[in-house]
């Protein structure tokens, strides 16, 4: 769908018998073509995704990491990350629901023991859940504390992804006795838990964010996955990859967004109207400033693509190790990726502000919804600010310095 191809990759170890690549990249385009004819609609209109939530679940979207043997898909995560960045390219917000859910959705193989994750990956699979919520550091955290009754959860989440469609919440949570940050699962429909859909944000509308209240919440022990310590006493290199695993989902989406600017621009420019608004006249394809233009941006998407690529080999390389895993190549890991997103970042930021200067006055005009791509590459590069990736990576290359573990936003 976009200028650039999705990245292509061998097939993992870690597949689980499912149907293949090859389909899941066929539904993924499939599903992004139903997506982007009425896109531009749906972004104004801003209501909660229930309906998109439906469509990724019909085509089978949200089961796609979980094991074939439990009506999952079967895939792997070199297959998901083609898949978000086909579904960011029509539909950014939507891309963004599906990335959170699919770095939530297996927290419990990073963060639990084998026989908790395969309960709640099986549950998932079953009932098709849509997860939501976050389990980067807010302040103040959400608190879990030891009562006569068991353990309960307080506190407020602030803007989070997917919690007003979402069948569970996968939430940070820090314990009160001991301070140790922990990983949380919640059902929403649980007792004393509220979710406002206060995020009104100007970008990723549909990205059904919100804030959660939790008011003494009853947590099990089975909701309990495991510690979020950074301490590398408590966290192992393979856990530790939670976190490249999951800011690589972000230059995925941001490289999505890119290639989706472009493709739509380049059919405005050829034809003189956007995909979905053929009334305007024609555009200027044979313009010596526009084809620089164009060929400026696509160069620097497919730097970023081919940045991306190999963090996603790294990432691959990473999980296939499994315990044998070494902090130092964790590190290595970690640090291509963070390299990868701010590629990405600029790549995204360029490419949907441009764009518009290519198009011209017209580009003002909310029918086109050409806006929506800047406001939305421009809404997660706010949450996930470039800059911190960009130290992450000088310290390591002046001082060797292992990047934090820091979970997306």
């Amino acid at each position: 769908m976009g200028v650039a191809t999705a990245p292509s990759g061998p097939t993992s170890p870690l597949d689980r018998t499912g149907p293949g690549r090859a389909h899941w990249l066929r539904v993924a385009r499939e599903t992004a073509d139903d997506l982007a004819t009425d896109t531009v609609a749906r972004e104004q209109a801003g209501k909660a995704p229930f309906d998109e939530v439906s469509r990724l679940r019909e085509a089978g979207l949200l089961t796609l990491l979980m094991p074939a043997e439990s009506q999952g898909g079967g895939t792997d995560w070199l297959t998901a990350y083609a898949v978000v960045r086909e579904i960011a390219a029509a539909d950014g917000a939507i891309g963004q629901l599906l990335s959170s859910h699919y770095f939530l959705s297996w927290s419990a193989r990073f963060f639990a023991g084998p026989a908790l994750a395969a309960q709640i990956e099986e549950r998932s699979a079953a009932e098709e859940w849509c997860w939501g919520g976050g389990l980067a550091r807010q302040e103040p955290p959400l608190m879990l504390a030891r009562t006569s009754g068991g353990l309960v959860l307080d506190g407020r989440q602030s803007y989070t992804t997917g919690v007003l469609v979402a069948d569970r919440l996968a939430v940070r949570a820090v314990r009160e006795d001991t301070g140790e940050p922990l990983a949380v699962v919640v059902d929403p429909a649980r007792r004393g838990v509220v979710i406002d859909g206060d995020a009104d944000t100007f970008g990723q509308r549909l990205a059904a964010g919100g804030s959660v209240e939790f008011d003494d919440v009853p947590v099990g022990a089975d909701d309990v996955l495991g510690s979020l310590s950074a301490d590398e006493d408590l966290l192992s290199p393979r856990a530790a990859l939670a976190s490249p695993v999951g800011r690589l989902f972000s230059a995925q989406l941001l490289l999505g967004m890119a290639e989706g600017v472009l493709a739509e621009a380049r059919e405005y420019s050829r034809t003189g109207h956007a995909p979905w608004h053929p009334v305007w006249p024609a555009g200027t394809p044979h313009d010596p400033q526009v084809q620089t233009a164009y060929g400026e941006l696509t160069v620097l998407t497919r730097a970023a693509t081919a940045l991306a690529d190999q963090a996603v080999e790294a990432v691959h390389g990473g999980l296939t190790r499994g315990e044998d895993l070494t902090y130092d190549e964790y590190a290595e890991i970690s640090v291509l990726v963070a390299m990868a997103e701010a590629a990405a970042s600029r790549a995204a930021q360029e490419s949907t502000a441009r764009a518009l200067d290519i198009i011209g006055a017209r580009s003002a005009s909310s029918r086109l919804g050409f806006d929506r791509f800047w406001r939305n590459a421009r809404t997660h590069t706010l949450y996930e600010p470039v800059a911190h990736r960009l130290r992450d990576v000088g310290d390591y290359f002046l001082n060797g310095a292992h990047p934090p573990f820091v979970l997306p936003v």
